[in-house]
């Protein structure tokens, strides 16, 4: 445990950043795993509004920097070509 006071300070707001970013890649994970369930399920039309909603929340995640951009352009991608892939 840290004894300097600067050092104490640090520990809560790396623990405060890590909450939010855990919080913000929990909420990508479960966005991915509903469009991948409507792509599953070959449901075209819930497949396209998972997508929009999960892109957006990928691309919010990139701009607070909890992923790079090219990670998360990565995985709009993927959702997307999952999506069209329903015949």
């Amino acid at each position: 445990m840290a004894n300097i006071k600067s050092a104490k300070k640090r520990i809560l707001v790396t623990q405060t950043k890590t909450d939010r970013n855990k919080a913000i890649r929990s909420k990508v994970k479960t966005s991915i795993k509903k469009v991948e369930a409507a792509v599953a399920a070959n449901d075209k039309e819930a497949a396209q509004a998972a997508l929009l909603e999960a892109t957006s929340t990928i691309d919010k995640a990139a701009t607070k920097g909890v992923y790079h951009k090219n990670n998360a352009s990565r995985k709009v991608a993927r959702l997307a070509k999952a999506v069209n892939s329903i015949a």
